[in-house]
């Protein structure tokens, strides 16, 4: 299977990542054709890892290391991931994602839903055969909850002008940061490691997750919908306010407002001029700036995990994320 290419610096971690789609691949088996083909076409479709990366990263921090469980716990979290993203296109109705159609858009909302669904029935499979007690398994269901509450309160917030960096900061702990902090706890506990060295790992996922999303965030307002994999301003149509968006309107909202009311029907004229305000008033550098200090959050705290390549990999694949073009 071809990885994306930021894996060739990490051959030993690639490798295992390889693991991880062949334990995905193994464990679908569907009648239903249609969603075995969703499926394997989302698997195949060159996502990041990430999430799975940094389980496995966070699995060498303890002292009972076992290369196969941390595989499919890994494994069971990218099936996690990969049903919120099914879930989120068909909420959002966006066309693209990784750069090819989404399952929606292909097959039609039922088809996606009920794929999705499956995913979620996956992720418990792998996770009921590897999760080391019961108590791990409540755990993950608290923190499924909760990355559940974070896509409720950005339906909650959609189209709300007004809303706060606070307001934002909570929606995105909740739906993106949740799941890398979740990774990282899950491989730790997994190999057995220290209160503190999980509680450290738990910590280096969310201040990860939180960069990761302000970024993400901000590509939306600076990318072609080439280079980002699926429609710019999408999010921003739709009624997502993120950060570069809100950090710019506060205090000038009589500005935006006007543009913004046009919601699903904003003519590319309007667009422009959003960008263009953005830019004036600094909204994608202190939104920037905001990501820079969560990501050294994280390279504090993985600083003080034990020693190790695993590390070294760790603060090194960290430190990427704030690399991504802008």
């Amino acid at each position: 299977m071809q990885l994306h290419a930021m894996w060739d610096d990490y051959p030993a971690l690639s490798k295992d990542l390889q693991e991880v789609l062949q334990t995905i691949e193994k464990n679908i088996q569907i009648r239903d054709k249609h969603v075995e083909k969703n499926v394997k076409d989302l698997i195949h479709a060159g996502g990041k890892l990430l999430r799975p990366a940094f389980a496995l990263l966070s699995a060498q921090a303890g002292p009972e290391f076992d290369k196969e469980r941390a595989v499919s716990i890994a494994a069971a979290l990218e099936v996690l991931h990969m049903a919120t993203l099914i879930h989120d296109d068909v909420v959002d109705d966006s066309p693209l994602r990784r750069g090819i159609p989404t399952i929606h858009s292909k097959y039609g909302r039922n088809y996606a839903v009920y794929t999705g669904d499956y995913l979620f029935c996956i992720c418990f499979k792998i996770l009921s055969a590897h999760a080391s007690s019961v108590e791990n398994i409540e755990f993950n269901s608290k923190n499924i909850e909760k990355i559940l509450m974070g896509e409720l309160d950005q339906m909650r917030t959609s189209y709300k002008m007004n809303v706060t960096v606070r307001e934002y900061l909570t929606r995105i702990s909740g739906k993106t940061a949740q799941l890398f902090a979740l990774s990282c706890y899950s491989g730790a506990t997994g190999s057995k490691a220290s209160r503190m060295t999980v509680a450290k790992c738990y910590n280096i996922g969310h201040y990860l997750g939180m960069a990761f999303q302000i970024i993400d965030d901000v590509l939306d307002y600076t990318s072609t919908d080439a280079g980002l994999g699926k429609p710019v301003l999408n999010d921003m149509k739709q009624g997502i306010y993120s950060l570069p968006l809100i950090y710019a309107m506060k205090g000038h909202l009589a500005e935006f407002e006007p543009l913004l009311s046009q919601k699903l029907d904003m003519t590319d004229d309007a667009s422009e001029q959003v960008l263009a305000l953005i830019s004036k008033y600094n909204g994608v550098e202190q939104a920037f700036k905001l990501a820079n200090k969560y990501t050294n959050k994280a390279l504090r705290e993985i600083k003080k995990l034990p020693a190790g390549v695993y590390r070294d990999d760790m603060y090194r694949l960290t430190k990427s994320i704030l690399d991504r073009e802008i």
